[in-house]
């Protein structure tokens, strides 16, 4: 079975047909005048990420954990057309067999290969006219409908532009050339340690606007829906993830080779996967390396390890006799603040800083310094309890299995999370690729424990 995480932009996840949003959020924190820059941002991110390659690089190998590129241009502008301009304006597609080529529910992931996809300049000309119709649709007063879908809309293109990020690192393509301001990555080195997080009451997920005393967000994907009360018992998590030194260590001690670091399930895979090593590094002259993208570098000893799926990040665990979060404590250590009695206060944050907007002094998002930075730089960025990059930088594994919140109902992109309940893993936080307008807190990933090929690592509590 595949399992696929972002929502299953690099897969065979399936989007549904438009239906009503489902969703408690106020939608007025958006003006028309940032929508519309958001939807202009996020296709040229588009554009500038696939620019510079050739058409044969656009159909790439066949591969279950990547879509042809092509393919995913026209699905980046399919959505919007049927999300947005379909579903809300009965307009006509821009292709009359768009259904038939870029619609993912009826569209096995295997097949997608072997479609008619349009010439490029037609992809091109798709990608602007669905840009431009979604624009002109903002000159005018939009209901409360209208401005959630333009919203999903817009992340749906920013989490396929991270997912082709990735399909770049996946396939050794040289990394994109962006416009985007660039920082000299800053030498922070480690952060050692732990902090101690009191246990108490805490509401996890999106608080419903609904609701007293909530705090107001702009938006919601349904699995973060709604805030519930659950019990936390006091723990201890690691101020940093892992890092690159750290997890060679654990592979010069033989951790690969050795049963009895890996559940069955994880040794069934490594054996599968013949895995020695995470993926992209290798020794020269006794020295790991590591691929990013088309070159080969030295490890950065400080720098968070990526590109490590579930089953290894909990080997490493077993062996360092550690453990990872569950999604519940990550969150608290995100969002919680000390309170009376050696309890968490009621107060949750949307970030793990405060409530403000991500900066670049607070996190690694949004491409800035095209790859990770050491675990202890950007400390404006702490959680109230003082750990660190809980946003940005790297996706973070979480022990849980992927699964509804009380009372679940599926959004207008109805299949967005209720097929990988139960066979995915969670994820938090958002990597150095993520755009900082999508993450926050409460944002739940999901990969299949298997997956290493995207930009994940883990940071650990005491047991």
């Amino acid at each position: 079975m595949k399992k696929y995480g972002l929502a299953g932009y690099q897969s065979n996840m399936k989007c549904p047909l438009p239906a009503k949003a489902h969703t408690g959020q106020d939608m007025t924190m958006v003006d028309t005048a940032t929508l519309s820059q958001w939807i202009r941002d996020a296709r040229a991110r588009s554009l500038e990420l696939i620019a510079d390659l050739s058409d044969r690089q656009l159909k790439v190998e066949r591969m279950s954990i990547v879509n042809p590129l092509d393919w995913e241009i026209g699905h980046v502008a399919y959505f919007y057309e049927l999300f947005v301009l379909r579903a809300l304006d009965n307009a006509k597609p821009f292709f009359d067999n768009a259904d038939a080529l870029f619609d993912s529910i009826s569209i096995d992931h295997d097949v997608r290969w072997d479609l008619p996809i349009p010439p490029r300049e037609r992809l091109l000309e798709y990608l602007y006219a669905t840009r431009d119709r979604t624009l002109a649709r903002l000159a005018r007063e939009l209901p409360r409908e209208d401005w959630y879908r333009n919203l999903l809309a817009v992340f749906h293109e920013d989490m396929h532009d991270e997912a082709f990020t990735y399909t770049r690192q996946t396939m050794g393509f040289a990394a994109p050339t962006l416009g985007v301001p660039r920082a000299e990555k800053p030498r922070a080195g480690a952060l050692p340690g732990d902090v101690k997080i009191p246990g108490g009451k805490f509401m996890l997920g999106v608080p419903n606007a609904g609701a007293q005393h909530a705090a107001p967000v702009q938006f919601a994907f349904d699995n973060e829906q709604w805030a519930h009360e659950r019990d936390v018992k006091p723990f201890a998590m690691a101020r940093a993830p892992v890092t690159q030194k750290q997890f060679a260590q654990f592979v010069d001690a033989g951790g690969y080779a050795k049963r009895e670091y890996w559940d069955d399930e994880g040794w069934a895979w490594r054996e599968q996967a013949q895995a020695a090593h995470p993926l992209y590094w290798r020794k020269q002259s006794g020295k790991w390396q590591r691929r990013d993208f088309d070159r080969w570098v030295g490890l950065e000893p400080h720098q968070p390890v990526i590109h490590v799926n579930w089953y290894e990040a909990q080997a490493w665990c077993k062996w360092a006799g550690r453990r990872l979060p569950t999604e519940l404590e990550w969150e608290v250590a995100a969002s919680g603040e000390p309170g009376k009695g050696g309890q968490l206060a009621h107060k949750k944050r949307q970030f793990p800083w405060g409530d403000e907007p991500p900066t670049p002094e607070r996190s690694n998002q949004d491409w800035r310094h095209m790859g990770c930075i050491d675990v202890a730089a950007l400390p404006e960025g702490d959680s109230a309890f003082g750990v660190r990059q809980m946003i940005g930088n790297t996706w973070e594994w979480c022990q849980d299995t992927f699964g509804p919140y009380p009372g679940f109902e599926p959004g207008p992109y109805k299949e967005y999370s209720k097929p990988l309940f139960g066979i995915t893993k969670v994820l938090r936080g958002g990597c150095w690729v993520t755009r900082s307008r999508l993450i926050r807190n409460t944002w739940r990933n999901y990969y299949g424990p298997e997956r290493r090929d995207v930009w994940a690592g883990f940071r650990t509590c005491a047991l």
